[in-house]
């Protein structure tokens, strides 16, 4: 426990320098981007005839708040704000806390992401060990080839596939949005139909391109485990093959549990073709839409969430495959 406890906190600290990195980074890259919008407005009232006083204060006004000072010293206040939770005010959307605007599209990317991913896991592991054990057989091949094919096809490839054939071909799904207008939001039967409804060709998307990669990295994981000598080891004493099957697949899926762990993080920022194409208001979306204005504080505040998500999926990630694999802990409790 001790152990578990010291390399727990070595991730965390860890983590915490590379989200510092990263915001630095983000904070220098963002605020040189051409095109402020504040100063844009700035210089046009001041056109306009308004003193630079007037119109600093007209903007502040506008958008709540005027940055001044030196970049290092803007870099400072943002550091002071962000350890109060504090992002700033969004530029796109005057008056409105970036922290507001980022906890609601994040509630709209998680459920389909999470949803998704888990499919496509569950799906492609399950597939993927049957590939392996059938690969002489026609049954391998064709799940061998489904999934070299869907891993091949880019997300936005297929977001526009099924959007195509399931909103116009066949208009079963609706095409954007995450609910019908019409029907009253809160715990009812109608209207949580109607975020399934409308989360479904998103989750879909989200499946179908994470399955060929599952099925194909669990194939090549149990053919490696099949050549193992504790296999051969278990046919030779007769031990049955149901039982010899679950050592396969146990030994076999603990790779993929880092993967799978990693992947929820990277898909909060990789969610912008799909949520762009069903206009679908996640994370993804905001992000394109921020950047799109030039909201600067809003785009900080995007890429320190992904970041942050990322950090938590990798330490989730390496204590997860602590606790599941014996060879792991075994391995930390000798040093």
């Amino acid at each position: 426990m001790r152990v578990i406890a010291r390399r727990l906190a070595g991730h965390l600290v860890r983590g915490l320098a590379m989200i510092l990195v990263v915001t630095t980074i983000s904070f220098v890259i963002i605020r040189n981007v051409p095109g402020d919008p504040m100063r844009a407005r700035y210089e046009k009232l001041v056109e306009q005839g308004m003193s630079p006083e007037q119109a600093e204060r007209a903007v502040a006004v506008l958008y709540g708040f005027m940055p001044k000072g030196t970049m290092w010293e803007q870099y400072v206040d943002y550091m002071r704000g962000l350890l109060h939770l504090d992002l700033g005010q969004s530029l796109s959307v005057p008056g409105a806390e970036v922290t507001t605007l980022l906890a609601s599209a994040a509630t709209w990317t998680i459920l389909p992401v999470l949803v998704g991913t888990l499919l496509s896991f569950a799906v492609g592991v399950i597939l993927g060990v049957y590939a392996a054990i059938k690969r002489s057989s026609k049954l391998g091949d064709v799940l061998a080839v489904s999934g070299s094919l869907l891993h091949g096809l880019p997300q936005y490839v297929l977001a526009l596939l099924l959007s195509a054939v399931f909103t116009t071909l066949l208009p079963i799904f609706p095409a954007s949005g995450t609910a019908d207008v019409t029907l009253e939001p809160g715990l009812n039967a109608p209207y949580i139909g109607s975020l399934i409804q409308y989360a479904t060709l998103p989750i879909l998307t989200y499946a179908l391109a994470g399955y060929g990669g599952w099925i194909l990295a669990m194939k090549s994981s149990v053919v490696t485990v099949l050549g193992d000598d504790f296999i051969l080891a278990a046919e030779l004493r007769g031990m049955k093959r149901g039982v010899i099957f679950r050592y396969v697949a146990r030994n076999a899926i603990l790779p993929l549990f880092t993967i799978l762990a990693l992947s929820l993080g990277l898909l909060f920022g990789g969610a912008i073709f799909i949520e762009r194409i069903f206009t679908y208001p996640g994370l993804g979306l905001l992000l394109l839409n921020s950047i799109t204005d030039r909201d600067y504080a809003l785009m900080g505040g995007a890429f320190l969430l992904i970041t942050v998500a990322i950090v938590i999926a990798n330490i989730i990630a390496d204590m997860l495959y602590t606790a599941i694999d014996p060879r792991v802990r075994s391995g930390q409790e000798a040093s």
